[in-house]
């Protein structure tokens, strides 16, 4: 059983599942999407073998062991033709004074790193907007109403018209994980996903 949030799921799932099934044709693979809920709960009580997580900030439970397997950074997302699109990067106060728009809710561990980011710049960004999703938020920015932070893994899809430029001083990034019972490191199935994962997000 594999627990994963949205993008993860697109960028990472897919493959790894494609990978799964075919050195292990046996294996029965239960995929479910569980954003915006934190999906770590379902492996530390046993409903799911292998849940995608952005880095938790509580302390895991003994017994949970997480793998690393990516770093998304966050680029600026800016309507095309805005003032700051010509640059190909961006220092983050040069985002202080725009409007916002927020790209999760409800808001949950990637909604505070792009705060945590811009506390360290020095300012607290200003949201007009709420969306629930980056594909949402894109449509408002391209209309003008505000910029946005969307993880590199979000912008799969990109709305024509944007531009996703990097960001500096700092760089946003999320730190993706997979997270797996220790007891349960030694089914072959669950090692040979945790490889494939790993192999998928080397791609990204």
């Amino acid at each position: 059983m594999i627990r994963y949030f949205a993008t993860a799921g697109a960028a990472l799932v897919p493959p790894a599942v494609a990978r799964l099934r075919r050195e292990h044709p046996g294996v029965q693979v239960d995929l479910k999407l569980i954003d915006p809920e934190d999906p770590l709960p379902e492996v530390e009580q046993g409903r799911a073998d292998l849940a995608i997580v952005v880095r938790p900030r509580d302390r895991l439970r003994r017994g949970i062991r997480l793998v690393h397997l990516l770093d998304d950074p966050y680029r600026a997302v800016l309507p095309r033709g805005h003032r700051l699109a010509a640059k190909r990067v961006l220092d983050l106060t040069d985002l202080a004074d725009e409007p916002w728009v927020a790209n999760e809710w409800p808001a949950g561990l990637c909604f505070q790193t792009t705060l945590d980011a811009c506390a360290a710049a020095g300012f607290s960004p200003r949201f007009v907007v709420e969306s629930e999703d980056y594909a949402t938020a894109q449509g408002f920015v391209a209309a003008g109403l505000g910029i946005s932070l969307i993880p590199r893994t979000g912008l799969g899809n990109r709305h024509r018209a944007v531009v996703a430029r990097r960001v500096r001083r700092p760089e946003p990034i999320r730190a993706i994980y997979a997270a797996v019972r220790e007891t349960s490191l030694a089914q072959p199935a669950l090692r040979g996903l945790l490889d494939a994962l790993r192999d998928a997000a080397t791609q990204q």
